[in-house]
């Protein structure tokens, strides 16, 4: 038979265990929590890039047509429909409805021409990223400023 000498530990304590599993619980809580978070970012980044693409396209189609009026308070201002004929109204009836598709409710969207200078404004309500519910989700507001055209060579 072995002896065991009575100064001398054989094994882990319960209080040792119970230590090491609340250290392990907590780094796995903290883990979770940065998991979530990311998630939460991911989808507010891929809110922004679509409308980036929105704006752009818009701002390119401007650049295509470069002599009709574009200019567009709210996307309540765009009374174009689906069976329009003139590109400006198919232009600004894609921008409304590519906001609605990609906002619902929550989106707004402006177009600002001043002389060749077009400024897009698309906002959205981004209640995912805040932790808002939908009656007071914030806006999150992405702005697109560019010029469409040159200026005329003024010779002396």
């Amino acid at each position: 038979m072995p002896q065991v000498t009575a100064g001398r530990q054989a094994g882990l304590t319960l209080i040792e265990v119970m230590v090491s599993m609340l250290i392990l619980a907590v780094g796995l809580l903290g883990a979770a929590a940065i998991q979530l978070n990311a998630l939460k970012y991911t989808d507010s980044s891929m809110m922004t890039s679509q409308a980036s693409f929105i704006a752009y396209d818009m701002l390119d189609r401007i650049r295509a047509n470069p002599d009709a009026s574009y200019a567009v308070s709210s996307l309540q201002g765009i009374t174009a429909t689906a069976g329009s004929t003139a590109a400006r109204d198919v232009d600004l009836y894609d921008f409304k409805n590519n906001i609605n598709n990609f906002a619902a409710t929550d989106g707004s969207g402006s177009i600002v021409v001043n002389n060749r200078v077009v400024t897009i404004t698309i906002g959205w309500g981004d209640k995912r990223a805040d932790d808002a519910t939908t009656a007071n989700a914030p806006t999150r507001t992405f702005v697109l400023t560019s010029r469409v055209g040159t200026d005329p060579v003024v010779t002396p």
